[in-house]
């Protein structure tokens, strides 16, 4: 009777650190290492599973406690070696923290720790996934692994090292080990194969590696396990693998998709009842179908020319996948992904699997009416928010309209004129047949137009205009009040304010900056270049013009009426002010202003009544 059997992935288990797989930059820093006699006391080895992390470990204790001398080739033939490949612990000890993870297993190292080696250079602890220890393990040996007795080291691995203590970590050189890629795997797959005699296809070889998201391990455990197939005759295929894993084929995968891309519902159930009387789990149906919807996605925007290590498919299936989607849109792909992420999480829950997953399908196979939907979907949703409303001018003084959220209900526009003896010109009636034809795709098309930029002589009613939009009543009636307009235009407002206090609340960093912000965007419809400064030189001209200006500057003249129609003067309306904000703007104006001698009226009122009027520029009525 033959001994017993060794697995693949122990048999082929590296054993000299130029048989680690990938991994270049460790081998290279580890091997600088010993070359130059610079060894550390403590190591931290991170990264997924199966990259080599305990491998590397003991050929590292190898190669420093080899009897040939510290080597980067260890012999693996004196007793040194041969006691660290058959995991015997005398200087060489591994400890798996997931079961000795307690206090007293950390006590039990400390005490060990102090004892010299046996026959050997170095006395090595390699605690493997050390992520598991508690912290009151970790706290114990934190003096030791910070200073251990001489000729001690620690290797430390983990797949997760954001469970390590800081303060574990800092006290370790960190070596992060990347996944291996798909190509080292399948050419290490490749040389066992031919060392086992394993009938193998390169496409499997490949499949085999791309499933095992980076790992070694898990690559040889497969191939192991599938060497139970191999023939002289033919050769393990791709469909092999799939039907040991349960994972769907391309082909079947491929009249599925073709079914729902289609929006056939009828053969896309069709297809799917034979894939499920395979064996096929529904859970693990829409996680094959969602791997080859993101393969679909990735074609479709790249094309068939995009990397097959990116795709996991061969150059043959890439071209098939590209024709197919030749009558797809992305986003249709899109929505059949989300579709299916979500349907797998129902099934996670639900007791009646299969049903989902018929309910899945003819969901998805419904492809067209349902991107029609969700695109109708999203354009209401807009509507109703607001994002999407376009607006329309219809000023005669270019200022931003109002929008016009139902344009299919507009009635034609009548010719505008500025008194009723005025004739209609023709031209006027030309500009009213072509505002008629406006159709509803170019009122939503049309472009948001801007006001135009406020000029000097008509600074004072911009300034007037944009104090109307701060909807904050104490910050608009501070601004009235402290503040002085130094340019207001479509690209650019500037606000001098000379108080410290105000300016550096209005400021850009400060607390009333906003309002200053928001009323400009009402103002001219998008959010322009605010600068709030202090007083420089030349703002007293610009005070003094402000102060002056014109009256008929002040506003823009009133929108002449329609026809037939006579104007109704409409009373502005004043926001109405609370006792609450009268308050704040009191007690903040009794902080900021140095107190002023009573003179005449305000001698027999309190300096709250003093306050309230100075600010609104009131009057006393008794």
């Amino acid at each position: 009777m033959e001994k017993n059997y060794i697995p693949l992935y122990r048999k082929y288990r590296p054993q000299a650190i130029e048989q680690i797989v990938g991994q270049e930059h460790i081998k290279k820093a580890l091997a600088n290492a010993i070359e130059m006699d610079r060894i550390s006391h403590a190591y931290l080895f991170t990264g997924p599973r199966g990259t080599g992390k305990t491998s590397t470990a003991r050929i590292f204790a190898k190669s420093l406690n080899c009897e040939k001398g510290m080597t980067l080739s260890p012999c693996n033939e004196c007793e040194n070696c041969r006691n660290i490949t058959n995991s015997i612990p005398i200087d060489v000890i591994e400890i798996d923290a997931a079961s000795n993870r307690s206090v007293n297993d950390a006590d039990e190292i400390i005490q060990k720790v102090a004892l010299a080696p046996v026959r050997s250079r170095y006395k090595i602890y390699i605690i493997d996934e050390v992520h598991m220890l508690t912290n009151q393990a970790f706290n114990a040996l934190l003096k030791t692994l910070e200073e251990p007795p001489k000729n001690v080291i620690f290797i430390l691995a983990t797949t997760e090292v954001h469970k390590v203590l800081d303060t574990i970590k800092s006290r370790c050189q960190r070596f992060d080990f990347k996944r291996i890629t798909t190509d080292d795997i399948a050419k290490h797959l490749r040389y066992i194969s031919e060392c086992e005699g394993i009938n193998i296809t390169d496409d499997a070889l490949k499949l085999i590696a791309q499933n095992s998201a980076g790992g070694m391990r898990d690559s040889i455990a497969l191939l192991d396990q599938l060497s139970v197939l191999n023939s002289t005759q033919e050769a393990i295929s791709v469909d092999d693998i799939n039907n040991l894993l349960g994972r769907l084929s391309f082909d079947s995968l491929t009249a599925l998709f073709s079914a729902i891309a289609s929006s056939n519902q009828n053969e896309a159930l069709s297809v799917l009842n034979d894939i499920y009387n395979q064996g096929n789990e529904p859970t693990q149906i829409l996680s094959n179908l969602l791997e080859y919807l993101r393969n679909s996605l990735i074609i479709k925007t790249i094309g068939s020319e995009v990397s097959n290590a990116v795709v996991q498919l061969n150059d043959e299936q890439s071209k098939k996948l590209a024709e197919k989607l030749k009558s797809v849109e992305s986003h249709q792909i899109v929505s059949l992904v989300d579709k299916c992420a979500n349907y797998i999480k129902e099934l996670k829950l639900t007791t009646n699997p299969k049903l989902w997953l018929d309910v899945a399908i003819l969901d998805m196979s419904n492809l067209v009416e349902n991107t029609k939907l969700e695109d109708l979907q999203k354009r209401l949703s807009a509507l109703e928010s607001g994002e999407g409303v376009k607006m329309v001018n219809v000023s005669a003084y270019n200022t931003p309209p109002a929008p016009v959220k139902k344009p299919e209900v507009m009635r034609p526009v009548k010719p505008a004129v500025l008194n009723q003896t005025q004739e209609v010109k023709p031209a006027a009636a030309k500009t009213v047949e072509s505002a008629q034809s406006i159709t509803e795709e170019e009122v939503l098309s049309a472009p948001v137009p801007m006001s135009k930029p406020a000029e000097v002589n008509n600074l004072k009613a911009s300034w007037g205009k944009l104090l109307e939009n701060v909807s904050s009543f104490p910050s608009r009636a501070i601004l009235k009040q402290q503040a002085l307009p130094v340019k207001i235009t479509a690209d650019e407002v500037i606000i001098s304010i000379k108080n410290p206090s105000w300016l550096k609340q209005f400021g850009a960093d400060g607390s009333k900056h906003n309002f200053i912000v928001d009323a400009v965007k009402s103002m001219y419809g998008n959010a322009n270049k605010v600068i709030v400064r202090a007083p420089e030189s030349g703002d007293d001209a610009i005070r003094k013009e402000v102060s002056n200006g014109n009256s008929d500057d002040e506003a823009p003249a009133p929108a002449p009426a329609p026809l037939n129609e006579t104007p109704v003067k409409q009373p502005k309306k004043e926001p109405e002010i609370t006792a609450q904000e009268v308050k704040e703007v009191v007690e903040i104006k009794q902080q900021t202003t140095l107190a002023k001698p009573k003179t005449g009226e305000a001698m027999f009122h309190s300096d709250t009544v003093n306050n309230v009027m100075d600010l609104f520029e009131g009057k006393f009525i008794e």
